[in-house]
Parts: C-alpha cells; sequence; structure tokens
C-alpha cells in the first residue's frame, strides 16, 4: 500500500481511546498508513508516546495524550488540544476497556462498578465530549463493545452488561446524530489476541486460564479487526462482526433465540462450572 505523507492542511483526523497497545494501537497504525493524524491516548503515558512514534514512522502525524475514560476532564483537555491543533476532528474511537469473568452473585459490586465506569460510561464519556466536533466535520464514532453483548454467555455477567450497554449506546447515538450527518460504527469481535487480559478480574483461575486458550486460538487478529473498522468507517456501515462463526450465531440467534441459548449454554459449561 502506497504511504499518503501527512498534510497539515488536507489530513484526516482521528483519536483513539486506549490506543497504547492491542486494537488501539493496530487502528492507530491503520489510519497511521493512510497519512492521518491520529491522537494516541493511553492510561499509560510511556505506552501513548511510543505507539506515537510507531504512527509517525508509519507514515501518520501523532500527538500523545495521556487519558483516563473515568475523568471527564481528560477527555475535555483532550478535545480542547484537538480543537486548538488541528481545528477539528474526522473520527474518534472509544477503544479503552477492561475485562472481566464471573456470574451475577459471584461478581463483587465493586467489580461490577469498575467495569461499568470503565467499559460502559468510558464510552459515554468519550461520546458526549467528541460529538459536538465531530457535528461539525460530519465525522464519525467509533465504539468498540464484544460479541460478548450479543451472546451473552453465562459467567461473563458484568461484561456482557457493559458490552451490550455500548450496543445501545451506539444505536442510540446513530439514531440522534443523523440529522447532524454524524455515522457511528460499533465493532462487536469475539476471542482475538490482545492484552485485554492485563487488567482482568475474575472468581476464580479456571476463568482466566479459559480465556486465554480462546485468545490462543483465534483466527482473527488485531490487524483484522482493525481493518474492518477502518473499512465500515470508511463505508458508513454500522455493526462489524469480524469472526465468520459470530456472523453465523448473530443470525442464528436472530433466527431462533432458544436454539441458541441452549447451545450457548452447553458450549460454556466448562467455563461456569
Amino acid at each position: 500500500m502506497t504511504q499518503k505523507t501527512p498534510n497539515s492542511n488536507t489530513s484526516k483526523r482521528i483519536a483513539i481511546t486506549g490506543a497504547g497497545s492491542g486494537l488501539g494501537r493496530e487502528l492507530a497504525l491503520r489510519y497511521a498508513r493512510e497519512g492521518w493524524r491520529v491522537a494516541v491516548t493511553d492510561l499509560q503515558s510511556g505506552r501513548a508516546k511510543r505507539v506515537a512514534g510507531e504512527v509517525n514512522a508509519a507514515g501518520g502525524d501523532a500527538i500523545a495524550q495521556t487519558l483516563d475514560t473515568r475523568k471527564p476532564e481528560d477527555f475535555d483537555a483532550l478535545l480542547d488540544r484537538i480543537r486548538e491543533e488541528w481545528g477539528g476532528l474526522d473520527v474518534f474511537v472509544n477503544n479503552a476497556g477492561v475485562s472481566n469473568a464471573g456470574s451475577v452473585v459471584d461478581t463483587p459490586l465493586e467489580d461490577w462498578g469498575w467495569m461499568l465506569d470503565i467499559n460502559l460510561m468510558g464510552a459515554v464519556r468519550g461520546a458526549r465530549a467528541a460529538l459536538p466536533m465531530l457535528r461539525e466535520s460530519r465525522g464519525h464514532l467509533v465504539n468498540i463493545a464484544s460479541f460478548a453483548a450479543i451472546a451473552s454467555a453465562p459467567g461473563m455477567s458484568a461484561y456482557n452488561v457493559a458490552k451490550a450497554g455500548v450496543l445501545s449506546l451506539s444505536e442510540s447515538i446513530r439514531g440522534e446524530e443523523y440529522g447532524h450527518g454524524v455515522g457511528v460504527t460499533v465493532a462487536c469481535p469475539a476471542f482475538f489476541a490482545t492484552n485485554l487480559l492485563d487488567s482482568f478480574r475474575g472468581t476464580n483461575d479456571r476463568q482466566r486460564a479459559m480465556v486465554e486458550k480462546l485468545m490462543r486460538r483465534a483466527r482473527v487478529s488485531a490487524e483484522d479487526v482493525a481493518n474492518d473498522i477502518y473499512d465500515a468507517v470508511r463505508e458508513n456501515r454500522f455493526l462489524v462482526i469480524s469472526h465468520r462463526d459470530s456472523r453465523w450465531q448473530y443470525r442464528f440467534k436472530r433466527l431462533s433465540p432458544e436454539r441458541f441459548f441452549t447451545a450457548v449454554r452447553k458450549a460454556t459449561r466448562s467455563f461456569t462450572g
């Protein structure tokens, strides 16, 4: 692919939360190869700066910013900087997230609060901060959910609920912003290799081992998901499900919810114990 040389007058502008690793990093590099200006944000400033350097080397033009999705003031600082340095924004990606496993009963309320505050409310805060600027450019909002939002498999209750909330949030914003010309994409990938387990909280060791196993077996990579999201934004498509098996499962659930429930219950029996 031919790299484009960034131009301060013509380059498109994207901001990505949690871009210091994993899918966020792959998205940053994907857009960098197209010559975009990329705001690389992460909770860890060192990771954000490192990926910003990679973006520059890949043909983009990066800024690095420390951002905690639990703090509205961090989003405000990011958007103020983008306004000052770039004059606007074309794409905003709510990507930062954490993971956990456990049933409704077994998961401590503290972990429920932690999960919802970061994975769901983080996306709410990001959307609220970015949408006024995206309206100006008739830009695009991307939310990273998960196939867990659709499957709702037992043993992952808090994660399922948070990601289902992100999916519903995306549907709501899609309707609310249609008249403003803002596009919305929500990505619902299944398991793929990433560093999401760095933040994992679970109620037993078996759960973490099972998730690690599923990640190792995945045939879809973070780069694949990033490419799918890039194409969906370009084509203004709403739902991205990168895994072929997951796309069939999505159709299966819509066609026969009870049979889908039975299949999921049997498939996750070892996970839930």
